[in-house]
């Protein structure tokens, strides 16, 4: 399976950016499906996790920084996974990237074995 994320750029504080991340090789509703992202300097943390669990339910989970800002959602006809960020922050900016896993551990880096290249955000003060 192939990943291949998009959609970052700069941006004020306060505004929003859609990250894009199109899976290939394989149906995407069969994985988890998360976003890490690395700051600067920084080790590369969750941000945020879908999964469904042998229904047509997602489930979704999403680290405590960005609870309430960012929404993780997924359109399987497309095979894509979306990550809208809202009310951004500079503390936001790092490179973000998509994973696929089989795991159900979905905070996990290391559960994660397929990444996609990463998007750079920005966010300006």
């Amino acid at each position: 399976v192939q990943l291949q994320a998009s959609g970052g750029g700069l941006v004020q504080a306060g505004g929003s950016l859609t990250l894009s991340c199109v899976v290939s090789g394989r149906t995407s509703s069969r994985y988890t499906m998360g976003w890490f992202r690395q700051p600067p300097g920084k080790e590369r943390d969750f941000v945020a996790a879908i999964w469904s669990q042998s229904s047509s339910t997602d489930y979704v989970d999403y680290a405590d920084s960005v609870q309430g800002r960012f929404t993780i959602s997924r359109d399987n006809a497309k095979d894509t996974v979306y990550l809208q960020m809202n009310s951004l922050k500079p503390e936001d900016t790092a490179v973000y990237y998509c994973a696929a896993s089989y795991s159900t551990i979905v905070r996990t880096r290391s559960d994660y074995a397929c990444w996609g290249q990463g998007t750079q955000v920005t966010v300006s003060s």
